[in-house]
């Protein structure tokens, strides 16, 4: 799954920055927060991805019939 490898590339570039924030880098905090709205992003599309390809596995059915 493609938005899978993206989170976890996501998650891996912010490790550092996450490191300086909490030695009170207020820029490097600020980074982290930006990432961190990325990674919210990436992990619904990937929500929605599984959930899509549960709902056609069990026959079709989409959150708003079931």
């Amino acid at each position: 799954m493609i938005q899978y490898d993206t989170l976890k590339q996501l998650v891996a570039e912010v490790e550092e920055d996450i490191q300086k924030a909490e030695g009170g880098n207020r820029a490097a905090g600020t980074r982290v927060r930006k990432k961190m709205m990325e990674v919210k992003k990436v992990a619904q599309e990937l929500r929605n991805a599984i959930l899509e390809g549960r709902d056609e596995a069990e026959g079709g059915e989409t959150p708003a019939q079931a």
